[in-house]
């Protein structure tokens, strides 16, 4: 009994060293997933995304989406920022469409009946999000996919995973431990 207690002990002071070794550079990683994770939550609350307006149909007509595309790049072209969409969220029946842009963060809101810009704003859940997946170093640094991002998320899961077992490791093995050392009295 006293040798296995031996070999847990060592095991133990193991793992507790692999634990420390793993969770004091992590740390950092997670307290910056933590805290952006939490701003996402809360986006609409703190105002972090633009929200979205709705326009009246009165009986006109839809424009084309070609034409929301022409308007929303003359009107980014006029500001002297890249004009390469990333998305157009059309949503008819609000009467508006959202247009994202690849290279920056604006968003312009137009009209589905007039075409014209009802808002621009910048997505900061956008850049948050970059920040909590890994992809805001592949944005800076224009890398051709997402190598930052999978290597930070697939670093930090399994750091958290081992940390997560190792941690109920380093709560179990003092218990067997104990409950070793009354079995021998």
């Amino acid at each position: 009994m006293k040798e296995k207690n031996k070999s847990l002990a060592k095991s133990t002071r193991w793992y507790r060293k692999a634990h420390r070794f793993v969770a004091i550079p992590l740390l950092i990683f997670i307290i910056i997933m933590s805290v952006t994770g939490l701003l996402l939550t809360w986006k609409d609350q703190l105002k972090l995304k633009p929200p979205t307006t709705s326009i009246d149909a009165n009986g006109r007509h839809l424009i084309s989406l070609s034409d929301i595309e022409m308007k929303a790049i003359n009107y980014i072209d006029s500001l002297e920022l890249s004009n390469d969409i990333n998305r157009i969220d059309y949503r008819p029946r609000k009467g508006i469409a959202k247009v994202r842009f690849e290279h920056h963060f604006t968003e312009l809101q137009i009209d589905c009946y007039t075409g014209e810009i009802i808002s621009e704003k910048t997505r900061t859940a956008d850049i948050i999000e970059m920040i909590h997946d890994g992809s805001i170093i592949d944005y800076l640094f224009n890398s051709n996919g997402t190598p930052t991002k999978l290597f930070y998320s697939t670093s930090i899961a399994l750091g958290l995973l081992f940390i997560s077992l190792s941690g109920f490791w380093l709560w179990l093995k003092p218990k067997q431990i104990k409950k070793n050392k009354t079995l021998i009295k």
